[in-house]
């Protein structure tokens, strides 16, 4: 039984379930690394099985397809790019739903539109599994040292459940309400995200115009009121002209497309995010979609005719 445990002498010994993890890229490879040296028995999928190499040295099990995963795992994660990803990993005729045993926890990590994220929770219901979304804040980096936040949307049992795996994966696990929820407050946190990326852009460009150098700006005003997250750390890189991605361009367009699309939806206006899409497009045209966002900065630079 997952999360089970039995008697050894005095001591009570918890079982670990074993993970199955989908989606083996920026986020994916560091997130199952974690939870292998947290001692979990982590399967792994990916369209590309070449990118699970690595991390099958250090342990971790390959599966073929996501049905394979759901034969062998108590727990599964998904975190994949955008919303008919999902769908294809749980609903494809060799998804995870294919093959789901009674009781399994679904956790989908991705930022997918909150609609369908209820409709993937439908499926999984219906064969006698919990689903959860929750979606992760903190890019590369956090990935990387196990300081993701979490927003979860989902039953609070369910959310129980998942802990001992959220705190190894993050530092911050906030349950936001029912299913699609996480996925509505990830959207909150790319408006801010975006919005902050412009603001830091903006103020880069204007130091180098005014005469300013960039690192005493930036050591001057990170400590105040405008200190940021995206101040401390796309402020260096694009210092440093370090594009490679934290979080690509090209996802962050996708976030902003649905929370666009979701606002619309709501009758909400929001107009920052709106300029902010189209600027990160005028990225994309000049084919660096796949560079980290801090490449906002060479759009603003491009205006102000700086070089």
């Amino acid at each position: 039984m997952v999360f089970s445990s039995r008697a050894e002498g005095a001591k009570t010994i918890v079982e670990q379930p074993s993970v199955g993890l989908i989606g083996i890229g920026i986020m994916g490879e560091p997130m199952a690394r974690n939870l292998l040296h947290a001692g979990y028995t982590v399967h792994l999928h990916s369209r590309t099985q070449s990118r699970t190499r690595a991390l099958c040295d250090e342990g971790a099990l390959w599966q073929p397809t996501p049905a394979a995963i759901a034969q062998k795992a108590d727990v599964i994660i998904s975190i994949v790019s955008d919303s008919p990803d999902v769908k294809a990993v749980y609903l494809d005729p060799n998804g995870v739903c294919s093959a789901l045993r009674e009781n399994t926890l679904c956790i989908d990590m991705s930022t997918i539109a909150p609609d369908v994220a209820r409709c993937v929770a439908t499926e999984v219901h219906k064969r006698g599994s919990r689903f959860l979304d929750a979606p992760v804040s903190g890019g590369k980096t956090g990935a990387e040292t196990g300081q993701l936040s979490i927003m979860v949307g989902g039953d609070a049992a369910d959310v129980r459940r998942a802990a001992p795996i959220f705190d190894v994966l993050g530092k911050s696990t906030v349950h936001c309400g029912p299913v699609g929820h996480g996925q509505l407050t990830k959207l909150c946190n790319q408006i801010l995200c975006g919005l902050n990326l412009l603001a830091v852009s903006e103020a880069m460009v204007f130091a180098r115009r005014a005469g300013l150098d960039p690192e005493t700006m930036l050591q001057a005003v990170s400590k105040g009121a405008a200190g940021s997250w995206a101040l401390d750390h796309l402020g260096p890189r694009m210092i440093a002209r370090d594009f490679s991605p934290m979080f690509m361009i090209d996802l962050q367009q996708k976030d902003l497309r649905i929370a666009l699309a979701t606002a619309r939806h709501n009758g909400v206006p929001i107009p920052g995010t709106a300029l902010v899409n189209q600027l990160l497009a005028a990225n994309q045209a000049a084919d660096e979609g796949r560079e980290g966002t801090q490449a906002l900065v060479k759009t603003i630079e491009r205006l102000a005719n700086i070089t």
